[in-house]
């Protein structure tokens, strides 16, 4: 999916949070947005999800304006074409592994244990489907939440500091997972971190400021 971003800006009342902001992302391609906290990159990523409103500008996926969509169609655009891993994992306590990964399918009235079973084995949580979310460690529940972002197979996939509750050498495993299962799948990946060793996984690199954004 091609990512297109022009001239966006974003305020919280009168405090601007970003300005100029315009970028573009080839389908497959692996961007990495660096920057320091507090200047937005989260709330950059909610935007081009959908997630949020912005104020200034234009987002488009594959040609088409998210900002002309309404709250439903940008839900529906999320549901079938878009996968999210957020930092906090996110996953539901109640459910098991299998269960959590699976949702995406039955959000889309498509379930598919086969799949399911085979986004388990490729992030290296095959036979663990049965267990609950507080029987797992920080890296396996990462690992959940990309198989979980995968499972349906979304034309750009988002991550927001995937490895930032990750000690190195976890980290290091889940960005394995992330980077191949992204390329596996033909995603285009925008990966949103403060770790070096993560944004040099990227194909670019790119530092968002209050002002624009730029190459690192």
């Amino acid at each position: 999916m091609s990512l297109q971003l022009r001239g966006l800006a974003k305020r919280y009342g009168d405090a601007p949070v970003f300005a100029n902001v315009s970028l573009d992302v080839a389908p497959g391609e692996f961007v990495a947005i660096a920057g320091e906290s507090g200047v937005g990159k989260s709330t950059l990523l909610n935007c081009i999800a959908g997630l949020e409103d912005w104020d200034e500008g234009r987002i488009a996926l594959d040609g088409e304006d998210i900002g002309a969509l309404s709250p439903d169609g940008r839900a529906l655009l999320r549901r079938k074409r878009v996968g999210f891993v957020f930092q906090a994992f996110h996953v539901l306590p109640h459910l098991n592994v299998a269960q959590n990964v699976a949702l995406p399918l039955l959000l889309l009235n498509a379930p598919d244990d086969a799949r399911v079973q085979a986004m388990l084995d490729a992030v290296g949580l095959g036979g663990l489907g049965e267990r609950l979310p507080q029987q797992l460690s920080g890296g396996q529940l990462q690992r959940v939440a990309i198989a979980r972002a995968l499972v349906h197979r979304p034309a750009l996939l988002l991550a927001d500091e995937p490895t930032g509750n990750l000690d190195p050498a976890t980290a290091g495993k889940v960005m394995d997972v992330l980077a191949s299962q992204a390329r596996e799948n033909g995603a285009s990946l925008v990966l949103v971190t403060h770790s070096e060793a993560a944004a040099a996984r990227a194909g670019r690199v790119l530092v968002l400021t209050p002002s624009g954004i730029a190459p690192a």
